[in-house]
């Protein structure tokens, strides 16, 4: 070790040490990064598909502990059913993941069109997946599978040119008396956390960073424990370590090298920079022998694209089992994934967010030069049309056979004939076009139009006044399964108003459903819909009550049928009747043509 690097090691385990108390509570979803952008980010944001792997000891345990069943997070079952840290370790001793392949798990990556990996080194469960020296509670010394996966995977895994990365929990440690979360077991008022992250996390950090080659990324998680100074110290000192590895933004403080958002969560409009969404395959993010909830291979190609068209990576996660195989469905459904990014990997890789925002039948991606249509609902009647092409196209093609599409620019409205056959998930339309489109983010007038069914005007294009406001409700189904979803909040008075403009493309009517929440207390309320000067009244339903650790219930509240004398620009606005209580919590309005 030179010395610049023990200069850095021994002031920051000095500072550790000064006297500083754990004052702080976790905040376990950072999702503020550095300002500056690492140089090194340029093949992150070029990745756009990543692999998350959960495997631990909790793997073994299936989602069950003395024959009852949990639900949700199955890595999170030592704190769901509070077992004692003694007992858990005991469960090592039957860890034995005979049927692990490193090479098979590679190849499932690479047939996916998986571009990076990220594996659990050492979750909240204090137990190493790796040959650790520090503890010798991990897979090598406490198991009978005696043997280092993780260097086995690393090299695999680059094998096929997929950048490779671990997960560690720095500062949840359930098997440590002074480790974070563990209150069942040890007395919260005689923690040392400092003590555990200078003997356990911050030793542990070194030997991932040391012996297992260059790591793409290091994902940290559950930050806690350490003011600003001191994250950036430990920052430092593991970028000594690795100087060109990305550092997920829940290492803390602002200081990530990239942006991560919550747990299942997608931001409502582009970000620029480098970030991803996290989404399980299932319902947990570790294995669970009876969660069978696994997401189809059209609803894994379309949340790519809608996170693509928002320009960030989707890392969709896995949860191999105790013996060390991925399940089934997991397997098919990401080779089926694989097949379609083979033929249609082009408008995914690489790309920025789509300059035309979501649209009926859609979303996009963009490149220099070339915009990609992702149909994910196709018109009835096989028009597609794409507002805001200020550009001279040209060539429209279907991506996957380059056949040329019939197309018509008019103003700055493109409409595109849809090939006769179309992709069952995604049908992917390239245009080709000179000079430089328009950012439609920019103002954003959604598009309704009675060739849909259905026609959903999001909040995020809303427009409040008042007290009203945006914000995003995080919630729960199951333990850990979070949702998170844009509301309208506050309409409390008349004046508390919300406004949403949209473009219609024919005459006709059509029926308004109001999709909200709303308590008890809430509801028999009257609230006032007004379209084309004309009011609509209509009163609140009750559904649930808002609470973060349960599910929120919403319904698509029929309320009016309004007609639309000619195609054209038109606002919907809603406000409570009266002062009283808050009206609901608003998540979109929709409209179905009447046929």
């Amino acid at each position: 070790m030179n010395h610049f690097k023990k200069i850095l090691i021994c002031s920051f385990l000095y500072f550790l040490t000064a006297g500083f108390s754990f004052a702080q509570d976790i905040d376990r979803w950072d999702k503020e990064a550095n300002e500056k952008e690492n140089p090194n980010a340029i093949w992150f944001k070029n990745a756009k598909f990543g692999m998350f792997i959960h495997w631990g000891l909790y793997s073994k345990l299936a989602g069950v502990w003395k024959d009852k069943d949990y639900y949700g997070s199955g890595e999170w079952l030592m704190n769901q059913a509070k077992i004692p840290a003694s007992e858990y370790a005991k469960v090592a001793s039957s860890f034995n993941p005979v049927k692990f392949n490193a090479q098979e798990w590679a190849d499932l990556a690479k047939d996916a069109g998986i571009r990076y990996m990220v594996i659990t080194a050492k979750h909240h469960e204090g137990f190493a997946m790796y040959d650790s020296k520090v503890s010798d509670f991990n897979i090598v010394k406490a198991s009978p599978y005696g043997k280092d996966p993780m260097k086995a995977l690393a090299d695999a895994t680059r094998k096929k040119g997929i950048q490779f990365g671990f997960y560690y929990s720095q500062f949840l440690d359930w098997h440590e008396p002074n480790g974070g979360g563990n209150k069942w077991d040890f007395k919260e008022a005689d923690k040392d956390y400092l003590k555990y992250y200078k003997e356990k996390s911050i030793p542990q950090l070194k030997e991932l960073l040391t012996n297992y080659g260059n790591l793409g990324i290091v994902w940290f998680d559950m930050p806690g424990g350490l003011n600003k100074q001191q994250t950036q110290e430990l920052v430092d000192e593991m970028h000594a370590l690795q100087p060109k590895s990305l550092f997920s933004s829940r290492v803390g403080q602002g200081l990530g090298d990239y942006r991560t958002f919550g747990d299942s969560e997608i931001p409502a409009t582009p970000i620029k920079g480098a970030w991803e969404s996290i989404y399980t395959h299932n319902d947990s993010w570790g294995y669970i022998s009876h969660d069978m909830n696994f997401k189809s291979p059209e609803e894994i190609i379309h949340l790519l694209a809608n996170v693509a068209s928002k320009g960030g990576n989707l890392m969709l996660n896995v949860g191999p089992d105790g013996e060390g195989k991925i399940p089934y469905y997991s397997e098919k459904f990401l080779r089926a994934t694989g097949l379609w990014l083979k033929a249609n990997g082009e408008s995914i890789y690489e790309s920025t967010y789509g300059l035309i925002p979501a649209q009926p039948w859609g979303v996009t991606t963009s490149k220099p030069g070339k915009l990609f249509l992702h149909v994910l609902n196709p018109p009835k009647d096989g028009k597609i049309v794409v507002p805001g092409v200020n550009s001279s196209i040209t060539k429209v093609y279907r991506l996957t056979d380059k056949k040329a599409l019939k197309y018509a620019l008019k103003g700055q409205t493109l409409t595109v004939d849809m090939p006769l056959s179309a992709d069952p998930h995604n049908t992917v339309i390239a245009i080709s076009y000179t000079g430089s489109l328009n950012d439609g983010y920019l103002n954003n007038i959604p598009t309704v139009s009675p060739q849909y069914d259905t026609n959903m005007l999001e909040v995020v294009n809303a427009k409040t006044s008042g007290a009203a406001k945006q914000e995003t409700l995080t919630y729960s189904h199951y333990f850990g399964d979070w949702k998170h979803t844009p509301c309208i909040l506050n309409m409390v008075k008349p004046d508390d108003q919300v406004a949403f403009k949209f473009n219609i493309t024919a005459a006709g009517d059509y029926k308004v459903l109001l999709e909200y929440s709303c308590a008890e207390e809430n509801a028999k309320q009257e609230g006032i819909m007004e379209f084309e000067h004309k009011v609509y009244k209509f009163q609140t339903l009750r559904t649930s009550e808002f609470n973060s650790g349960k599910p929120l219930l919403f319904i698509k509240h029929p309320v009016a049928i309004i007609s639309v004398p000619k195609e054209g620009q038109y606002t919907i606005k809603l406000r409570p009747e009266a002062n009283a209580k808050e009206l609901f919590k608003l998540k979109s309005i929709i409209l179905h043509p009447v046929l």
